[in-house]
């Protein structure tokens, strides 16, 4: 074996591993500055912040007395407040004992000893943070890209084989075919429109330049052309890039993206032969589909087969800038939609109705980093973001161990008048524990073998 063959895929490993460290990082970090900050905020004194576990690679201890540190192993990391040390019942009798002893003020600024609003804010102060990034970064990149304009104007031509292009860009579309062109962004009037098109592909394009309404020749608004690929897909595995034009499947030529799809949908997971236009080039490919589950508008779940492409228009449309308050509105619609779709993600597999192979565990989650990451710097905030979501949505399940557990014993506290028992919060944190363990022995197996 030739060993330099090697170095390529090696590259591509620690490609992938950093790309996971950094996403895991960032979410981490936000997750527990928000721990830390509202417990501050509390009363309540941290004596540590980590990032990451074991060997202490750098700290510093600021003004306040708590060390800040980065560990060896960066795959989470905590918040460590004062009283806080053993974790099967979440108390240091030690410590509690010493604080009252010295003062009720010195007991106050441990976790145990603060007030049950102060304990509960404090721990679901981590999940919001992880919801509060989300919604920020996701109403960042729209604010950044804009909203489309109106009427619909040709930023930039895509590049297309051998097709008639009378368009030019500056280009304002206002009528296809005779069809006046809507609003992009009212989805409901643009699938109408779409739909109302004739599938050629030549159409004819009414536009003003320079003030000017001509009538030119144009190719069919949404060839097959790839616009995005999707990570741990069957066009992932064989190379296929975000600008590739697919010309034909199986020697039938095709021009629009619904051709594309309705070969694909009634393959019955058969491998196709995918002839592609790549700058100038023309390539084969094969690659079967693979069945994938999609979420529905009414919160259901549909399989169809699916070779993981994400077509787009022929032509960049012209942006303005986006509102604050509007881009605001669009991270926390985001957020909710897969706060939503991670709930009725797990429902459907609970019942059966969607397979279970759609949970990933920490392969699967790596590779993802790093096939987002080779498209670029947005794709994966984008994906930081959508991992910080589901992230913070898992900590809020109420299982013993996890922050939405610590809430339950809370909420008990606040209607009992008393915690747990240590002997009650030891089983279940142990519970709690096995219950995650499981878990994520379940995830890798399906990155493993699903």
């Amino acid at each position: 074996m030739d060993i330099f063959s090697l170095i390529p895929q090696f590259g591509g490993l620690l490609y992938t591993i950093a790309a996971f460290v950094i996403a895991l990082s960032v979410i981490v970090a936000v997750h527990e500055y928000g721990h830390y900050i509202v417990g501050r905020w509390s009363g309540i004194h941290a004596e540590v912040f980590s990032i990451g576990f074991g060997p202490v690679l750098w700290s510093r201890v600021d003004k306040r007395g708590t060390k800040w540190q980065i560990a060896l192993l960066p795959f989470g990391g905590y918040v460590k407040f004062l009283g806080d040390a053993n974790a099967a019942s979440g108390k240091d009798d030690d410590t509690m004992t010493e604080m009252a002893e010295q003062s009720p003020e010195a007991l106050r600024r441990t976790m145990h000893g603060a007030p049950l609003w102060a304990r509960a804010a404090t721990v679901a102060a981590g999940p919001v943070f992880n919801f509060v990034m989300s919604i920020l970064v996701f109403g960042a990149i729209f604010w950044s890209e804009g909203v489309t304009r109106e009427p619909l104007t040709i930023a930039s031509l895509k590049p297309l084989p051998g097709t008639v292009q009378g368009l030019q860009d500056g280009d304002e579309i206002i009528a296809i075919e005779g069809i006046a062109t809507p609003d992009i962004d009212d989805g409901n009037t643009w699938s109408e429109f779409r739909d109302a098109l004739p599938v050629e592909p030549v159409l004819d394009y009414t536009v003003i330049r320079d003030g000017e309404t001509l009538d030119v020749a144009g190719p069919w608004l949404f060839p097959p052309l790839i616009q995005q690929v999707t990570p741990r897909s069957a066009a992932m595995d064989i190379d296929l890039k975000a600008g590739d034009v697919i010309t034909s499947v199986d020697g039938d030529p095709i021009f629009a993206f619904d051709q594309l799809k309705e070969h694909v949908e009634s393959s019955d997971g058969r491998a196709l032969l995918l002839n592609v236009w790549r700058d100038g080039a023309d390539l084969e490919f094969a690659l079967a589909p693979r069945r994938t589950d999609e979420p529905l508008a009414d919160g259901g779940f549909a399989t169809h087969w699916r070779i993981g492409i994400v077509g787009g228009m022929m032509l960049e449309p012209a942006t303005v800038p986006a509102g604050v308050g509007e881009s605001l509105s669009v991270g926390v619609s985001q957020t909710m939609r897969i706060i939503e779709g991670s709930l009725s993600g797990m429902w459907h597999m609970i019942t059966g109705a969607i397979s279970t192979c759609n949970i990933s565990g920490p392969i699967g989650i790596a590779e993802t980093s790093g096939a987002v990451a080779s498209q670029g710097a947005q794709s994966f905030i984008f994906f930081i973001a959508v991992l910080s979501a589901a992230i913070g949505l898992l900590n809020l399940f109420p299982i013993p161990a996890l922050d939405g557990g610590h809430l339950v014993f809370y909420a008990y506290e606040a209607v009992s008048g008393k915690p747990p028992s240590d002997k009650a919060l030891r089983i279940l944190m142990g519970i709690g524990i096995t219950m995650i363990l499981s878990l994520m022995l379940f995830s890798i197996s399906n990155d493993l073998f699903c």
